[in-house]
């Protein structure tokens, strides 16, 4: 039987400061540059100031990616491109830094954390230190059975809250959030036409390598067969984690929660970490005010779920690699948005009204 409430982070999530985005956005309207001439590069940095509590806005300086890794047991039944079991070997990109996620971050100048939650390896094959977190080694098939344990799911809850605090304690001021997985995008499209009440073609996307027309009927077929499973514990997100989610997905919903506990904005990538930010709303309405989606990825999961979430994706640039990768090309433009409006000089009631004219 599960410890854990994911109902009482209702109580402890508060939204960010109203009170200091509307003297952010009032500062907005003192700067030599017009008003909407900065499009939504204004409302980034009042969104952000907010989160952070003070205006003017402080610069984005220890930005961190986090990629929560794992292996599905749908895998097994030909849902994705690539075979079942192979994560570790996406993870290993990363980690050597040939990954796409791993040269944006050192150009960057942002860190790159994983945690295998559930990977379907031998240990040895990875550093101690991302394969110390492991709740499971893969995870079961959802459209036959459950995918973890009710117990298995709470601890991963447990794992992205402590990897959170974690961060938050270190000094990550803002979080790309990722994952590594294969049959990551069926589990978290289930959860998605679960939680939005949708037909199982409504969801079914063609994943980060894309699939052919074979594979995503099977992907069709073992979502639908998963959602008769998903539906009788709807009212339950641990159980319902635990039935059709996967220790990533919970991991990531531990995550975005307890971010938005610690005051920690967080960019959403693909439709993983929008199946479990979309568990996180059921739990506490108002943890979608600390995110930001930072791309669209074609998943019509993701879609869904964003638009369920009201978030509205930074970019569009038709990127499906995965992996934080998306979210993290966001980055620059959160960090434009926070110098512009920390750093533009502050013009007299003449400058604007000449700028207006």
């Amino acid at each position: 039987m599960t410890t854990l409430n994911l109902d009482d982070f209702s109580d402890l999530i508060e939204r960010p400061d109203g009170g200091v985005r509307r003297d952010a956005e009032e500062r907005r309207g003192r700067l030599s540059v017009p008003t909407g001439a900065l499009g939504r590069l204004d409302e980034l940095a009042e969104w952000l100031a907010a989160a952070q509590g003070q205006v003017p806005v402080k610069p984005i300086e220890r930005a961190r990616v986090v990629l929560f890794a794992a292996d599905h047991g749908i895998a097994a039944e030909g849902v994705s491109a690539r075979a079942a079991g192979t994560t570790h070997e996406l993870v290993r990109a990363v980690l050597d830094g040939s990954s796409p996620v791993a040269v944006l971050a050192r150009r960057l100048g942002a860190g790159v954390r994983v945690v295998d939650a559930g990977l379907d390896c031998d240990p040895e094959l990875l550093p101690e230190d991302v394969v110390r977190h492991r709740v499971r080694r893969g995870s079961g098939r959802i459209d036959v059975e459950n995918a973890l344990t009710v117990e298995e799911a709470e601890a991963a809850l447990r794992l992205g809250m402590r990897i959170a605090d974690e961060e938050a304690d270190s000094g990550t001021d803002l979080v790309v959030l990722g994952d590594l997985s294969v049959g990551g995008t069926t589990v978290a499209a289930t959860l998605v036409a679960a939680l939005c009440g949708t037909d199982a073609s409504v969801v079914t996307g063609r994943g980060g390598l894309p699939i052919d027309d074979l594979t995503w009927m099977r992907k069709c077929a073992a979502i639908r067969d998963a959602l008769r499973r998903a539906r009788p514990v709807l009212g339950d997100q641990v159980a319902l984690l635990a039935a059709v989610g996967g220790a990533d997905v919970a991991a990531v919903t531990g995550f975005l929660l307890q971010c938005a506990v610690r005051r920690t904005p967080v960019i959403l990538d693909g439709v993983v970490s929008a199946a479990g930010g979309l568990v996180a709303q059921r739990a506490a309405f108002r943890a979608p005010d600390w995110w930001l989606a930072g791309q669209t990825s074609g998943e019509p999961g993701q879609s869904k779920a964003l638009d369920r979430m009201a978030l509205n994706p930074l970019l569009d640039h038709g990127v499906t690699v995965g992996e934080g990768t998306g979210a993290l090309l966001a980055l620059p433009l959160v960090q434009a948005a926070a110098a512009l409006a920390a750093e533009l000089p502050v013009g007299d009631a003449s400058d604007r009204s000449a700028d207006e004219v």
